[in-house]
């Protein structure tokens, strides 16, 4: 008996109600084209052998029906002929005495009549001509019931897709609408997502942790006076793994996990977004300890107040405030936990991001070198790589890049290897990806003049002269003037992870940007409109100095960024047309002197820039060591980290690749298709 509660339980097939509406639409179909007597139905003939059978005395009766068709009866002595009895040999039902033998079409009944009757006479013949009127109820009846058919069949698939998705028990059904959408994972559903499978984010995961071990174990906590926290808000940019930490806890806490995203509160219907809110809160309550996660809650947790003008019911604000209740109410259950994941915390109500409702905000970081490589050895479990992989090195080549960044490039450099039909990727799969992420799609065939390339090779070789006779400017990594996605070529770099940015770097990188307009200037006297996107960065940079971090002694320590975001509904600015004035010209100032200093560098080095350029012109692709042979190595030495991996380390100057921080963006500068 022990062995029968071990047998795995088979699940039978579910019957599917929609094979009975089959059923009966081909019934309808069978009486009406069949009429129920299809198999010893009359052979069909023609008018013209008819005539003949008519002539030769083999016909006893005909009957004309519906004055359209005529069925034909034949003597005895007919049906006996082999002519006539080979026609129904075959069929499982064979005609009776009294059934029709042949039956056929014709024309004009009028004439049918004439010329049947005077074959008739001029024969001799006994042959009797009888008319019949049939109705088929099926064929009248048949469309009408089709019609209401469908209109019924589009009205339930209207109400299902309105309901579509509708969980917590709403089984399909519109009038469950207002039910909880959120995806229960408990102990028998199969979470494989842990701790270990998130990489880095050591502080976030100390926290949720905390969280996870207070509902496993209460009493640890309480016996101290401890209360649990009734939610945590994760904060920081896309793709730093917040949704995969809350999937870590669904796996690990082995209590009931509710998981949804704010859009699924957002509904047509007035007053279903709190309805719903409440529906969630009474599931969790009636299973807790619980744990609710609500995905991109500024969907629904953005400020009040900020867009509704017009004063009328905000249904956005409805739900709003019943979470708000839910969370820290009368009568709250201090057994549910929220989780929230959100990248625009600045947008979210003030009374949602108090203490008692969300107690902790965890902001979740872009990964630095050590949490990279960490990173790394996650997704790079599942590939085959070779011995040439280095992640101490790919941590390195990827500065600025999230968690999903660090994954599309393991990914990419599998297609890349997969694509050169090789048995395993290798380091160069990985260099080739973070190109293709970083630079686009590599475009050889791209149709470009002699005197464009030229000009893009002194763009590009300005870039990098600038960048390396510079203290504080990025190291350079490699050079191109293939085309790659939108530019034309590209200087990337290794910039440092900075945790604090000083004037003299800020500038420094300033002139290195305008190092390929300034080339242009010095060797042709000519600029072009290449240098787009060179303009872009540094114009962001230089108002990033004088309005955000106060690094110009005109406009003093003034800082006219708000953190809280509130700005953005602002039609003013936070400043006077006079400041506005100063603002403008301190930028322009700050601009054109580092454009003025990149010349001045590039004049003294205008031997060495030229020969970098040709031989950019003649292999298309050059790495730091053609520098260091031009140029000689660079003086400047780096400050090393007091923790963690030695960073901007490069290793052999081949296989080093470039890399784009998300503040210190690297050169994708001469634009394709820009207008001068």
């Amino acid at each position: 008996m022990a062995n029968d509660n071990n047998k795995p339980e088979i699940k039978k097939p579910k019957f599917n109600a929609y094979w009975i509406y089959i059923a009966i639409f081909l019934v309808f179909i069978g009486l009406q084209f069949f009429g129920g007597n299809s198999l010893s139905a009359p052979e069909k003939t023609t008018q013209v052998d008819f005539q003949k059978m008519l002539r030769d005395g083999d016909v006893e009766k005909i009957e004309i029906i519906n004055k359209k068709v005529a069925k034909v009866y034949l003597t005895d002595e007919a049906r006996e002929k082999q002519i006539h009895s080979s026609k129904f040999k075959d069929k499982l039902l064979k005609p009776g005495p009294n059934d029709p033998i042949y039956q056929f079409e014709f024309g004009d009944l009028q004439n049918f009549e004439n010329n049947t009757t005077q074959i008739i006479k001029d024969n001799g013949l006994t042959t009797k001509i009888g008319w019949t009127t049939e109705s088929n109820l099926w064929a009248e009846f048949l469309p009408s019931i089709l019609f209401f058919a469908v209109i019924i069949g589009v009205w339930i698939y209207i109400m299902r897709r309105m309901s579509s998705g509708a969980g917590g028990g709403a089984g399909g059904q519109i009038f469950n609408i207002g039910k909880s959408r959120a995806k229960l994972f408990d102990e028998k559903t199969d979470v494989k997502t842990s701790f270990k499978d998130v990489a880095g984010l050591e502080g976030a995961k100390e926290e949720v942790q905390e969280i996870v071990d207070f509902l496993k174990n209460p009493e640890k906590y309480t016996s101290l006076g401890g209360k649990i926290p009734k939610g945590a808000l994760l904060v920081g940019p896309p793709g730093t793994g917040k949704t995969l930490l809350a999937k870590a806890v669904a796996g690990e806490a082995k209590v009931p996990f509710f998981s949804l995203s704010g859009s699924d509160f957002v509904e047509m219907f007035v007053g279903v977004g709190a309805s719903r809110v409440r529906d969630l809160f009474k599931q969790a309550k009636e299973k807790s300890p619980a744990i609710i996660f609500i995905d991109e809650i500024d969907a629904i947790g953005r400020a009040r107040g900020k867009n509704n003008f017009s004063g009328s019911n905000d249904e956005r604000e409805n739900t709003l405030n019943q979470l708000l209740t839910e969370m820290d109410g009368f009568g709250t259950n201090t057994n549910v936990i929220v989780l929230a994941a959100t990248n625009r915390a600045d947008v979210l109500d003030k009374a949602l991001m108090r203490a008692g409702r969300f107690d902790r905000q965890i902001y979740v970081d872009l990964p630095d070198v050590r949490e990279r490589k960490e990173i790394f050895e996650v997704h790079l479990r599942p590939i085959k790589k070779d011995e040439s992989v280095d992640m101490d090195f790919l941590a390195k080549q990827t500065p600025g890049f999230s968690g999903a960044d660090i994954a599309n490039v393991c990914n990419e450099a599998a297609l890349i290897a997969a694509r050169k039909e090789k048995k395993a990727v290798g380091k160069q799969d990985f260099l080739d990806a973070v190109d293709r992420i970083v630079g686009g799609l590599e475009k050889k065939n791209k149709i470009i003049t002699p005197s464009e390339k030229k000009a893009i090779a002194f763009h590009e070789a300005g870039h990098a002269t600038v960048s390396w006779m510079l203290e504080h400017a990025a190291p350079l990594v490699k050079v191109t003037i293939v085309p790659r996605g939108q530019s034309l070529g590209a200087a990337w770099y290794l910039p440092e992870e900075r945790l604090i940015v000083r004037p003299e770097q800020m500038l420094d990188e300033m002139c290195a940007t305008m190092g390929g307009r300034a080339a242009e200037k010095v060797i042709f006297n000519k600029i072009s409109t290449g240098a787009l996107s060179d303009l872009e960065k540094v114009t962001k940079q230089a108002r990033a100095m004088v309005t955000i971090y106060g690094l110009n002694d005109k406009i003093g320590n003034l800082t006219y960024y708000d953190s809280s975001g509130q700005t953005d509904y602002n039609f003013s600015k936070p400043y006077s047309e006079k400041t506005a004035e100063m603002i403008d010209k301190e930028i322009s100032a700050m601009i054109e002197a580092q454009y003025e200093r990149a010349i001045k560098i590039l004049e003294e080095n205008k031997d060495k820039l030229t020969e970098l350029a040709n031989e950019l012109l003649e292999k298309e692709v050059i790495f730091k060591e053609s520098l260091e042979r031009i140029f000689g190595k660079r003086p400047f030495i780096k400050e090393e980290p007091i923790n963690g991996m030695k960073e901007g380390t490069e290793s052999k100057v081949e296989d080093s690749i470039e890399e784009n921080t998300t503040d210190e963006v690297s050169e994708n500068e001469v634009k394709e298709g820009t207008n001068p």
